[in-house]
C-alpha cells in the first residue's frame, strides 16, 4: 500500500469517528506533525505507530488495509450493502447497471 494511499484511508477513518487530528495523534501516542505527515502520505508509520493508530481508531487492520487484502472484501462488500439499502428498488437497480457499464470499461 503506498504511503498517500495509507493516510487517506486514516484520514476517511479518523473523519467518520468524527475525531480532529490533535485528538488522533493524542489517543495514539504520537506527535501531531508526524500524524499530519501520515495522514498526508509523507510518511510511513513503522508497525507500533500503526497498530496505535488502528487501535485509537478502534478499527481492524484489515479495514484499514482493505484494498490490499483479500479478506478486506467482506469490508467493500459490507460498505456496497449499506450503501444500497436506502435505494429505493429503482435507485438500485440503477445503481447496478451503473456499476455494471463501469466494470466493463475496465
Amino acid at each position: 500500500m503506498e504511503k498517500a494511499e495509507l493516510g487517506s484511508m486514516i484520514r476517511k477513518v479518523r473523519l467518520m469517528k468524527g475525531y480532529t487530528q490533535e485528538v488522533l495523534a493524542e489517543k495514539a501516542d504520537i506527535g501531531l506533525m508526524y500524524y499530519g505527515e501520515i495522514e498526508r502520505g509523507v510518511k510511513m508509520p513503522s508497525m507500533k505507530t500503526f497498530i496505535n493508530i488502528i487501535e485509537a481508531l478502534e478499527v481492524s487492520a484489515d479495514y484499514i488495509l482493505q484494498n490490499e487484502l483479500s479478506s478486506g472484501k467482506e469490508y467493500v462488500f459490507d460498505e456496497l450493502t449499506k450503501k444500497l439499502e436506502g435505494l429505493t428498488p429503482q435507485q438500485r437497480k440503477t445503481a447496478s447497471d451503473i456499476l455494471d457499464a463501469y466494470i466493463k470499461n475496465l
